[in-house]
């Protein structure tokens, strides 16, 4: 790992994804959240994410993106957007709309909340409750998606998309335009945290994902000018993998609802790596501190990546993954074609894509922390 008093300082972060708590009514088995939650009487209160919040304006972030769990649950949402307004950011509310309704939205429209992202589980109530393991969860979705269309808030869906819903994909992006949205995430499931657990029965199909590809492409004709359509294909079938965080400590950082600070949502499988906390130390000095370092830029690649073409475009790959499924975070993305463990990922959608589909393992924070 680099050592980060031999870098040149780097520049600040852009964006900053606050998980306002772990808390959710859904129970959704691609959750990427951590495996151990954080319970509820760990969050960080009202003030000190308002500390926080002007400590990045100050850093240099200018997107603020809420989000858990879901961040609904926190009763000081309100308070929590007024806070970022103030402190000058642009805010993004990842939600599933659970716990919001009519009067919440007006509140935090006068608040000052910029954006919200609405998730999708799927284009019916069947599909849709039956993978978020919460009924009646589609139609208060809905009623939601109607009180923002009436507001006017900007809209970007976030479709999860896998091997129960990916056949579906032409539905959900006309349910997408139906709902007003401007932009569309189609993002297949990245198996990190909870969503690991469930990868044999969320793996899609080489011919799942070849058809999506052709789906995407004939929407993007389709919907131009109507819905952006954002397309993250998932990362075993790809030849070339993701730029983990557009390259660790480069653009973004995450914030767990204790305060702990990390480069991103799953790194804290990653051992040797001690995360700082923002209730004790200033995010300045996270952001120039060793876990930020440790995988920044491309001096620290190994071999293929080292002497890659691709090297400052996707930075080695994602580390969670490479620790994941290796157990060396130090290794090229197993996803990549170059990669010497490109044939057990290969394996893995063999056996997984072939053999019955295994029931969901739902996520349940434990009733002592909610």
């Amino acid at each position: 790992m680099k050592d980060a008093t031999q870098s040149p300082a780097p520049a600040p972060p852009l964006a900053m994804l606050a998980e306002l708590t772990h808390r959710c009514p859904l129970a959704c088995p691609y959750c990427s959240n951590p495996v151990e939650l954080t319970g509820k009487q760990a969050e960080m209160g009202t003030a000190e994410w308002a500390r926080i919040f002007a400590e990045a304006a100050a850093l240099g972030v200018l997107q603020l993106h809420l989000s858990g769990g879901e961040p609904a649950s926190r009763p000081d949402l309100v308070q929590i957007v007024q806070a970022a307004r103030e402190a000058g950011l642009y805010i993004n509310l990842i939600t599933s709309g659970i716990g919001l309704n009519a009067r919440r939205l007006d509140e935090l429209d006068a608040a000052g909340l910029d954006h919200i992202q609405l998730s999708l589980q799927g284009t019916g109530a069947d599909i849709a409750d039956r993978i978020g393991g919460y009924s009646g969860g589609f139609a208060r979705k809905m009623q939601v998606a109607a009180e923002i269309a009436r507001i006017g808030f900007p809209l970007t869906i976030n479709a999860v998309m896998h091997r129960h819903n990916l056949d579906d994909l032409p539905a959900t992006l006309a349910l997408a335009a139906e709902l007003g949205a401007r932009r569309i995430e189609v993002a297949c499931v990245q198996f990190q945290g909870w969503a690991l657990r469930n990868r044999a029965a969320l793996q899609p199909t080489r011919a799942q994902v070849d058809q999506a590809k052709q789906v995407v492409a004939e929407a993007r004709r389709t919907y131009a000018g109507r819905l952006a359509i954002d397309f993250v294909p998932p990362d075993y079938f790809a030849d070339f993998p993701k730029a983990c965080m557009n390259g660790w400590g480069s653009t973004g950082l995450n914030i767990a609802p204790d305060g702990k600070v990390l480069p991103c949502h799953a790194a804290e499988i990653i051992p040797g790596l001690s995360f700082h906390n923002a209730r004790e130390t200033p995010l300045a000095t996270i952001w120039d501190g060793p876990a930020f370092a440790a995988f920044r830029g491309s001096d620290w690649l190994p071999e293929p990546c080292q002497s890659c073409e691709r090297r400052e475009i996707d930075f080695g790959g994602c580390r969670c993954q490479a620790m994941a499924l290796t157990g060396d975070a130090r290794a090229t993305d197993p996803v990549c074609r170059r990669s010497p463990h490109r044939a057990e990922v290969d394996r893995l959608i063999a056996g997984e894509t072939g053999a019955p589909t295994p029931d969901f393992i739902y996520r349940r924070l434990d009733a002592g922390a909610r």
